[in-house]
């Protein structure tokens, strides 16, 4: 039932920045509506003075007033005839996506479950003397392969397939036994057991 004479937020226009509120945008329209540009600039500086103090920020001076001059242009729909203090672009341009960035390191990389960091230390090790060095580097690198093996759960994370990589991935420079590599036990939670946590 609709009873005459009462005015309805559901029936009135949509705000543009419901933040401010509807007596903000209200202030908005009538600034518009004023004819002549000193009116309006005079009118638009003590609406920013309104909005300053029903929106407190802890942004800085500058930014903070280029953010409201911003929001006084949006709730006019950028039909507000002012000079505007600050540069205001207009929203259509806003919502432009940005240009691509290229990835500086565009190297792909043959397994994505091992990482970037494993593939540099790889790359590391094709290159390094014979020593005790690389053989600490080896170490290091088969056990960092095992934990990403066995963090992704890759039924196939043993000795026998880390050796392989190395060995695959080092093209043939490291060749190791599996009995030669030593790791920690890494311990990884199931789905279940991570539910049953959270209860």
């Amino acid at each position: 039932m609709e009873l005459q004479g009462l005015d309805y937020n559901t029936q009135r226009e949509k705000l543009r920045l419901k933040a401010y509120g509807r007596n903000i945008q209200q202030m908005v329209e009538r600034c518009m509506a004023l004819p002549t540009k000193p009116q309006r600039q005079r009118c638009a500086e003590e609406i920013i003075s309104v909005m300053r103090r029903a929106i407190p920020s802890t942004q800085n001076q500058k930014d903070r007033m280029s953010v409201l001059w911003y929001h006084l242009a949006l709730m006019s729909d950028f039909k507000l005839d002012i000079d505007y203090p600050v540069e205001i672009q207009h929203e259509d341009k806003m919502l432009t996506p940005p240009e691509r960035l290229e990835y500086t390191n565009k190297r792909r990389m043959p397994i994505k479950h091992y990482g970037r960091l494993i593939f540099d230390m790889l790359d590391q090790l094709k290159t390094m003397p014979e020593g005790r060095e690389r053989s600490a580097l080896v170490q290091i690198t088969a056990g960092q392969m095992y934990r990403s093996l066995t963090m992704w759960g890759m039924q196939a994370a043993d000795k026998e397939k880390v050796a392989s990589d190395l060995a695959r991935f080092t093209d043939g420079v490291i060749q190791v036994l599996p009995k030669e590599l030593k790791f920690e036990t890494v311990q990884t939670t199931s789905s279940k057991q991570r539910k049953r946590k959270k209860k």
